[in-house]
């Protein structure tokens, strides 16, 4: 397994790890600690605080609950789970105490992996049923036998309209979720991804840990991303690529902070996904680092990614987040049906990556799927060439006068000025018609620049009707875990 396979992989996560200790090398380079941990050494940790679940009587198939930020025993907590035939469920330590209480309930989790830092947070909203796990126990007690559709992960939505649902992905399926990353991005066991995203995140989980297992390449893990010290961590850990989301890139972009000529020789490319990437913010980046972006899309229920363009010299088309690798999309009409190409519908997928279900949930399961194809809830397009072209996203489209508005259109042309560091445009019911655009934006230290200037750089891109009537500053717009801005909890926030 040293090279990525041609077709979705066969097996579990734990014979993955298998093959990936007998063929050696590294797997992780933790730059905090200087730290490092061969595969080997991985599988022999993770199986053994396997064994330790094993003996603890906690059934295959049954939720544990992971709360770790990224870093050495959070990465071993998630492949013992995965090994030993557990259902690892990746609390988000970004939500909010009702969302971190909703997933223990909901996940009927009896057991947890808490690190120091975030267990007064877990006690006061975690059932006392829970016992908190001791990662440092191990056991060589025989394991569950495990099958490629046997469940391995849960992960819950961000929630921001509603209760979140708990996706639940199988071994094949998540295991899938790292391949397409993998082959669209030709990785191999000589490359080192960078990890800033957070594991409990879906684009940290499958894009960089499960792509570096198949991959067979290594992953250096830093607890959080930094702007000033990105360049230079990246330098240090000797990397050849990162994954990271639009809000980073353009964080990178206002930061003075340059890589050094052997670093932009070493990184092969740079990837964004979560949301997407401004074509202004894309072209300033790569023309001043000399590092070609890739943008590509995924969601939770894909186990990451759906789209992505190909590498250099294929062709990339700016605006677009790619085309279907190890999976088929298609775009649906209200009704359905396949729409024609650069006709806008609903963009939906089906291949090996797509979730099993959402937990206890079959109502909202049968609502999301269409046959065998899961709709996205994101509106857009595929060209003659097979790439799609996002608009916007259902629930947040802006319907003004009956005008359908995709707020990106607004995003774009606000990142369109050089002071724009963060942008979203949101809706504000409006009694004359229905709903009217607002923006909230995020300037680089030290602008001038007043709400008038960004309003006229709009008008000028969007015309007058889709601009927006107000734009707000804010010191920071509201995120997800994984960086993507929370555009419908803007109308509330601001007032």
């Amino acid at each position: 397994m040293n090279l990525v396979p041609d077709t979705p992989p066969k097996g579990t996560v734990r014979s993955w790890l298998d093959a990936r200790a007998e063929a050696g090398g590294t797997a992780f380079v933790f730059c905090e600690t200087t730290e490092s941990l061969s595969w080997r050494e991985v599988r022999e940790a993770a199986l053994g605080l396997a064994g330790y679940l094993t003996t603890l009587g906690i059934e295959k198939g049954e939720s544990i609950a992971i709360m770790h930020p990224n870093g050495r025993d959070g990465l071993i907590a998630l492949y013992a789970v995965l090994c030993g035939g557990f259902r690892a469920t990746m609390i988000n330590l970004a939500a909010g105490s009702d969302a971190i209480s909703y997933a223990l309930e909901h996940s009927e989790a009896r057991f947890a992996f808490v690190h120091a830092d975030h267990m007064e947070a877990f006690k006061a909203v975690a059932p006392q049923s829970i016992a908190v796990l001791d990662d440092g126990a191990r056991s060589d007690t025989d394991l569950h036998p495990l099958e490629p559709a046997d469940h391995a992960l849960l992960m819950y939505t961000s929630g921001t309209t509603g209760r979140p649902k708990g996706v639940v992905h199988t071994h094949a399926s998540l295991l899938a979720g790292g391949w397409t990353t993998a082959t669209a991005h030709q990785l191999t066991p000589q490359d080192r991804g960078f990890c800033v995203l957070p594991i409990y995140h879906i684009n940290g989980l499958c894009v960089t840990v499960l792509g570096t297992l198949v991959s067979g390449g290594s992953l250096a893990i830093f607890s959080r991303f930094s702007a000033s010290n990105f360049w230079d961590q990246a330098g240090a850990a000797k990397i050849t690529w990162f994954s990271v989301v639009p809000t980073i890139v353009s964080h990178l972009l206002h930061n003075p902070s340059e890589p050094d000529d052997a670093t932009k020789a070493r990184i092969r490319f740079g990837r964004s996904a979560s949301s997407a990437l401004a074509v202004e913010t894309q072209t300033a980046f790569e023309a001043r680092f000399g590092v070609p972006i890739i943008e590509t899309m995924g969601l939770t229920e894909t186990a990451a990614q759906i789209l992505s363009n190909p590498l250099p010299p294929g062709q990339r088309k700016i605006g677009s987040p790619g085309m279907a690798f190890g999976n088929e999309v298609r775009i649906l009409a209200s009704d359905l049906t396949e729409c024609d190409p650069d006709i806008e519908g609903e963009i939906a997928v089906r291949g090996p990556n797509v979730m099993l279900e959402y937990l206890k949930n079959p109502q909202a399961t049968a609502a999301t799927f269409a046959g065998d194809w899961l709709r996205t809830g994101d509106l857009g397009r595929i060209d003659k060439d097979g790439y799609v072209f996002v608009t916007g996203r259902l629930k947040e489209l802006i319907i003004k006068g009956g005008e359908n508005i995709a707020p990106r259109e607004i995003d774009e042309a606000l990142y369109g000025h050089p002071d724009v560091v963060e942008a979203a445009a949101f809706a504000r019911p409006c009694k004359t018609y229905g709903e009217t655009v607002e923006a909230a934006v995020r300037l680089r230290e030290g602008s001038s620049v007043v709400a008038t200037e960004l309003i006229e750089a709009c008008v000028l891109r969007v015309g007058k009707f889709k601009s927006p009537d107000q734009v707000h500053f804010m010191a920071e717009l509201p995120k997800g875990p994984s960086g993507k801005i929370q555009r419908l909890k803007l109308a509330d926030i601001l007032g």
